[in-house]
């Protein structure tokens, strides 16, 4: 990767922060899941700054690679993410946020990023199967 977190020093408390297994670049993936229905909206990226800002302003900071720079869902776009949890996973490298989103979770427009492009459905996949091989997750403009 190209573009990294800023690396100084973060509010976050240090019983959070000592307990994340961070990506090279200082990151984690965060799945932003709306809290009441279990839809996955998107994935974004947080570092111990984004994640201290999610955590006590009740909205989704995330940390966007291509800009360099934080960024707060619906700042820009009026598409809020009123956070009502936040959770590490078993291996503490990633974060899920159940949040209450208002309008589209994608930067496309779409209501969430996984719309679009349906690899599999119920299990019904051809002889010769489908493989993903994570190509595009590091796209630009893919944590917009």
């Amino acid at each position: 990767m190209t573009s990294s977190s800023p690396r100084r020093p973060s509010p976050l408390a240090p019983e959070i922060a000592d307990r994340l297994k961070r990506s090279a670049d200082g990151l984690l993936p965060a799945i932003a899941q709306q809290y009441d229905t279990g839809e996955v909206l998107m994935l974004g990226w947080m570092d111990d700054e984004a994640l201290h800002r999610t955590l006590t302003t009740g909205r989704c900071t995330y940390w966007s690679r291509s800009r360099r720079e934080y960024w707060v869902k619906g700042d820009t776009s009026g598409h809020f993410q009123w956070v009502k949890s936040v959770a590490l996973d078993c291996d503490a490298d990633t974060v899920l946020v159940k949040v209450d989103q208002v309008g589209a979770a994608c930067h496309t427009g779409a209501r969430t990023c996984f719309d679009a492009d349906v690899l599999l459905t119920d299990g019904a996949g051809g002889a010769d199967g489908v493989h993903g091989d994570g190509a595009g997750s590091d796209a630009p403009g893919a944590d917009q």
